[in-house]
């Protein structure tokens, strides 16, 4: 059966939910969006995700014509209407038609808004048991100075070029799967991968890099840290440089997508002993009872297998 996806106020199957090609969000990646998780028949950290939603289409001066709790309830039906207790969720605003100019104020339609909600594999489920690969790229993380990275825009070429150089090393790496890239910010210091926040493990405390150096304050992040301190394990946000993750004793990324998913091999320097560590175990196992247990129930009608 076609997904069913939402578009300004209908159910429409895929192949018939179709946007103008004037839309700015198409033209020039004039929106927001964020992606959403749904496990066991709940959508996990709903709230959360509107609300940054709206933040981030309030920073660019883009009216939304739904409540948040219409956007809400939208979501949640798209996935009813899916029939989608576990899957992905992707909520896109974009400016609207307008003409050929950049002009905002020229979309005089208002904002479009799309939703879809569909089964998502970010990465082999080997590289969870095992580890990943990942390399240094050459692309620099957007200033926050020209772009506020907690905008989470539609315009993504930053990210796109870097993983474009991750999708090289990958095919040049052999038996080595090279599945990620780790960004630097313009003074050298790390703020994350291409689509993922970074944790290191060093000196037994768990760090990861601050909002300020350019990074996404993602909703995933958030949680895995709240999951340390309540676990006990020592967490800071602070700077660091490509020497401190080679020298780290565990590694691992985080994102609504990829989850917790860990980190063995960096720029072909083996991470400790090259197996994921004992506080990236524990936390991915307290990630995944939260999310198995945590959220918005979506209400579905079949019943939900555990």
């Amino acid at each position: 059966m076609s997904p069913v996806v939402y578009l300004d106020g209908e159910y429409l199957p895929k192949e018939q939910a179709k946007i103008s090609v004037f839309d700015h969000g198409f033209l020039y990646g004039d929106g927001v969006f964020e992606g959403i998780r749904a496990y066991n028949g709940r959508v996990f950290r709903l709230d959360e995700h509107v609300e940054r939603l709206y933040r981030s289409a309030k920073a660019i001066m883009l009216g939304i014509q739904m409540s948040q709790s219409e956007m809400r309830e939208a979501v949640l039906e798209t996935c009813r209407r899916n029939n989608l207790p576990n899957g992905y969720i992707r909520v896109v605003v974009s400016r609207g038609s307008g003409d050929l100019g950049i002009n905002p104020q020229n979309c005089r339609d208002g904002a479009t808004v799309v939703i879809i909600a569909d089964k998502l594999t970010m990465y082999p489920p080997a590289m969870y048991e095992n580890g990943m690969a990942v390399i240094t790229t050459a692309t620099r993380r957007n200033s926050p100075a020209a772009l506020d990275p907690n905008i989470k825009s539609l315009n993504y070429l930053n990210n796109i070029l870097a993983k474009i150089e991750v999708n090289r090393a990958a095919k040049a790496g052999g038996d080595i799967q090279v599945g990620e890239g780790l960004m630097l910010n313009l003074d050298g210091y790390v703020a994350e991968a291409t689509g993922d926040n970074i944790f290191v493990v060093s000196g037994g405390t768990l760090i990861t890099p601050p909002t300020y150096v350019g990074i996404l304050e993602g909703i995933t992040r958030n949680c895995v840290l709240d999951l340390a301190r309540q676990a006990g394990i020592p967490a800071e946000e602070r700077v660091f440089t490509m020497t401190t993750v080679y020298g780290a004793t565990e590694i691992f990324l985080t994102g609504t997508g990829a989850e917790v998913i860990p980190v063995t091999r960096v720029d072909d320097r083996t991470i400790a002993d090259g197996k994921p560590g004992p506080i990236t175990r524990q936390l991915i196992t307290a990630f995944r009872e939260l999310v198995n247990s945590q959220g918005v129930e979506i209400g579905l009608t079949e019943p939900v297998l555990r």
